[in-house]
């Protein structure tokens, strides 16, 4: 039956005739243009694909009909334009695809009917590392470390480019998947077989919401739903609550774009908007430049919403031309846009929204966030106290430690006799021979997509180090320096402006074009660094432009991380460390003995505009993407075969995964969980770091164990991230990050839990192993906010292959909870007010729960103690949508899709 809403019409542009689907159907019974932006995005998504089985009019006029205020519970389906990859989260997505053409055939069907169907565009940005800096030559010695790494990694994604339709790679040593995104990739309108409609995406990497700066709606969805997507899977989603945040007035001087995120990220934090949808307007959006829009929109995961999106305007088409865009696309987009009335100018009428947050630009303030949560702003004149108080709170804790130690009896290890003295140590390095302690800054990292996207902090860092080099300032000598920008577009107008120099100068010499530190990627601290660190326990520091500073992301050595904008990160370099008030306490002294303070060298607005204006043009983005997909003769001459299924050779990066092994035409019921035993026991925050973290492998952990078991040495390993193409690799990584906390082995960090048969303390994937050969199911108890961070979805996968059949936590991250059903995980949420903790469950139980069905709402669960004591409480069922049902039931997405293909 046809909709009575999906009425296409005609545009007429230049010469050419496109179809488009406006609300005008909708306007006699009701008013589409009160509904915030994005959901006008989501409107129209659905009027265009009504006559599919997965849109009726009920849908549509749930959606139009939205209430701001009430909760969601009406569930539509969303088809995306285009799916975007990183090659961290892309690779494990392209095996599936691979090992889906093999169970395919194996259920006597032609292998590619496993094939994108939705523009599918994958940029390797997640790979280089921080192994050489501070020299000219870094950014080539680390490219050159990056392809002998990962040149396993890369053929099969070669392989992938040439036997998938649909699928583009952009090659590394080009730049940052978001950054490449906004400023190449992006259509802002997308027109397809004559058919325009809004350009939409979602992306298995959490910060896709950074092209929401541009008005196009996007977000990160784990791997496996992404998976989906790309097979013609509409995306199940709930009709969101939109939260709008009004801009009024101007930033002051001295204040930057990375100062108004962290300040939109707390406050936005203690608002509330965790699975929601924010909206940026009001009278303040017109004194943000594009870029400063990308940069909050970059942050929406820190701030907790699913998007932070802004509207098209005539900002909007700006940065187009600014970045190389065709002139008549530009043109395309404006008139679609206002024709379809999603067009935003002084004219727009507000929109309803769910909640109200109003904030004043000139109220902003310097500022930094750590030291190990975005939402934690600190502002620039208490940074030297709150270090303070937290060095203080480390030493107490180490001497406690210490104390409890010797009362015990227990003798400090050799060359370590001095552990409860003052953290300070003789340390030498390039030369010289310095005396490191508490607060000292050992990373100043120019990285991430979210600020060298943004010419204005970029310049500004810049300008800062010109004028620090010009009065004879330096680098402290234990800092680790290093420039990673999100695209070459940023080295290129460095080095027209002279900046570049500057930079070099302070150390911070280019050392790849890739997410780096950001993400964990800041390779290894000089060895005299790390062992004064380690001998002394040392509370030292890492400085970053990142989006992330999560506890063990950054380095295994520096506890205290914290976000800045990339001018502070060079003063924070120059300062050598956190134990300064920039406001009072001088950088250092001139070549004239005279105290030099940050004020002294911080650049104004108008150097800053200056210099973007006189070198930043069309033409550097034009000629920097002229050959985005081309890559160099190092990606070009890479050996690959042409075979339409992977041949799956013995690789210690990609192996083919069992997911699929032994399937059927048709899913088994679903089952009862009985008598499952609890593998991991956590806190409130558990991030998908903490579940499979990205970082470096230690090689007394299970998968370092096992890489050497497989004849590969210590310094070949790698990260976890590189290696997410070998399921082996990450079981074993699984709930192995060195700052787990799991409290079934108190004491421990890392991966340990307690194997309850034997009553034996044993690592977590030796525990996994033992039980599964039992045949006893596994779950996890969990407290608020389990799986925030990444959208990762080995931290589901992993879970999955080491037998994990239910987590029970207090709360879900949306990605996350999403995951784990799309691997046939069934998550409970504790009902409100009660906790592991509450219910006196320690973890030794026996949990048995009853199957669920579409319907199930509430689930009881019955934990069993060792003593035969039952304790019975009701949990949630966090399925959340009857497509979510399908997909438990089938045992996870990819098994319920593979099914659908192969009828």
């Amino acid at each position: 039956m046809s909709s009575a809403y999906a009425k296409s019409t005609t545009l007429e542009h230049h010469g050419r005739s496109y179809q488009y689907y406006p609300f005008n159907a909708l306007t006699d019974k009701f008013n589409p243009q009160r509904l915030p932006y994005s959901l006008k995005i989501l409107l129209e998504n659905m009027l265009r694909h009504a006559n599919q089985d997965f849109v009726t009019d009920e849908d549509i006029e749930a959606l139009v009909n939205w209430q701001p205020k009430a909760e969601p519970d009406k569930e539509i389906a969303f088809v995306p334009a285009r799916v975007l990859l990183q090659d961290f989260t892309g690779v494990p997505a392209i095996v599936d695809l691979a090992v889906m053409r093999d169970a395919m055939q194996q259920l006597g069907k032609p292998a590619d009917r496993i094939n994108p169907l939705t523009p599918v565009e994958l940029v390797i940005d997640h790979s280089v590392m921080v192994d050489e800096y501070g020299a000219a030559d870094s950014f080539r010695k680390n490219t050159d470390i990056e392809m002998q790494r990962n040149k396993e990694r890369y053929q099969f994604l070669r392989w992938g480019q040439q036997a998938f339709d649909n699928f583009k790679v952009v090659p590394p040593g080009t730049g940052i998947v978001h950054q490449v995104n906004l400023e190449y990739l992006a259509r802002v309108t997308f027109e397809r077989d004559g058919v325009l409609y809004p350009d939409s995406l979602v992306g298995t990497d959490s910060h896709t919401t950074m092209i929401n700066g541009l008005g196009i709606l996007g977000w990160g969805v784990g791997g496996i739903e992404a998976e989906a997507a790309m097979l013609g899977q509409p995306i199940s989603m709930l009709i969101p609550q939109v939260v709008g945040v009004r801009l009024s007035g101007s930033m002051p001087e001295g204040v930057t774009a990375t100062d108004l995120v962290l300040t939109v990220t707390e406050q936005l934090r203690k608002l509330g908007v965790v699975g929601k949808f924010v909206e940026f307007f009001g009278p303040g959006l017109k004194q943000l430049s594009l870029a400063d829009r990308a940069t909050i929109a970059n942050m929406a995961p820190e701030y907790g919403a699913t998007c932070g999106i802004f509207p098209v305007d005539e900002e909007t088409l700006n940065y187009m031309r600014l970045t190389g865009r065709n002139d008549e696309h530009i043109e395309l987009v404006r008139s679609y846009m206002q024709h379809m009335g999603m067009w935003h100018d002084d004219r727009t009428p507000e929109a309803e929204y769910s909640d109200l947050l109003v904030l004043d630009l000139s109220a902003l303030v310097p500022s930094i966030a750590g030291p190990k949560r975005p939402q934690d702003r600190i502002s620039l004149t208490d940074t030297k106290t709150e270090f303070a108080t937290l060095a203080s709170n480390h030493q107490e804790a180490q001497k406690q430690l210490i104390g409890r130690f010797e009362n015990e009896g227990g003798s400090t290890a050799v060359g370590n006799e001095n552990a409860s003295e003052e953290g300070k140590d003789d340390t030498k390095h390039q030369g010289e021979t310095f005396n490191l302690t508490h607060g000292d800054v050992v990373i100043a990292a120019i990285t991430s997509c979210t600020n060298t996207s943004n010419p204005a902090v970029l310049m500004a860092a810049g300008l800062l180090a010109r004028k620090a080099r010009e009065l004879g300032l330096k680098t402290k000598p234990w800092v680790k320096t290093s420039l990673a920008p999100g695209s070459q577009v940023v080295t290129g107008y460095l080095e027209q402006a002279g900046l570049m120099a500057d930079l070099e100068a302070l150390g911070f010499y280019l050392v790849g074009y890739g997410c780096t530190t950001c993400i964990g990627n800041a390779g290894p601290l000089p060895e005299p660094v790390s062992k004064a660190i380690k001998q002394k326990n040392l509370l030292v520091a890492a400085v970053l432009s990142g989006n992330r500073n999560f506890e063990g992301r950054i380095h295994q050595d520096v506890h205290a991380n914290y976000l800045a904008s990339p001018p502070l990160v060079v003063a924070y370099a120059l300062a050598g460390s956190m134990n300064i008030d920039f406001y009072n306490d001088p950088l250092g002294q001139d070549t004239q003995g005279k105290a030099v303070y940050l004020k002294d060298i911080w650049p104004s607005s108008k150097e800053i505009q200056q210099c973007i204006h006189a070198n930043i043009h069309a033409k550097d983005f034009t000629e920097s993407y002229a050959d985005v997909f081309k890559g160099d003769a190092n990606w070009r001459n890479l050996e690959v075969n042409d075979s339409d299924r992977y041949q799956w050779p013995d690789s210690s990066y990609i192996r083919k995964p069992p997911f699929f092994d032994g399937i059927k035409a048709e899913p088994d019921q679903v089952p009862v969980i009985h008598d499952a035993r609890c593998l991991v026991k956590v806190g409130d925050s558990i991030t998908t770091d903490h579940i499979s973290p990205a970082g470096a492998i230690k090689s007394d952990s299970p998968a370092g164990e096992y890489l050497q078991q497989q004849g590969i040495a210590p310094k070949d390993f790698n990260s976890y991230g590189s290696r997410r193409g070998n399921h082996e690799v990450m079981m074993r990584g699984t709930f192995a990050n060195v700052r787990l906390k799991n409290q079934l082995a108190p004491g421990t960090e890392g991966s340990a839990t307690h194997y309850f048969p034997d009553d034996k303390p044993m690592s977590i994937y030796a525990a996994a192993m033992k039980y599964k050969e039992q045949g006893t199911p596994l779950m996890i108890l969990a407290g608020k906010e389990y799986g925030t961070g990444s959208s990762r979805d080995w931290a589901a996968k992993g879970p999955a292959l080491l037998g994990v059949k239910l987590v029970i936590a207090q709360s879900y991250e949306r990605i996350h909870r999403s995951n784990l059903v799309g691997m046939g995980i069934l998550p409970l949420e504790f009902v409100d007010g009660q906790s592991a903790d509450s219910l006196d469950l320690d973890g030794s139980e026996h949990f048995t729960v009853p199957a669920v069905d579409q319907h199930s709402k509430r689930v009881t669960v019955t934990a069993r103690k060792e003593n035969g004591e039952e304790v019975s409480f009701e949990a949630k069922v966090r399925i959340d949508t009857p497509n979510e049902f399908q997909y438990y039931l089938h045992g996870g997405i990819l098994h319920f899709v593979l099914r659908k293909l192969a009828q």
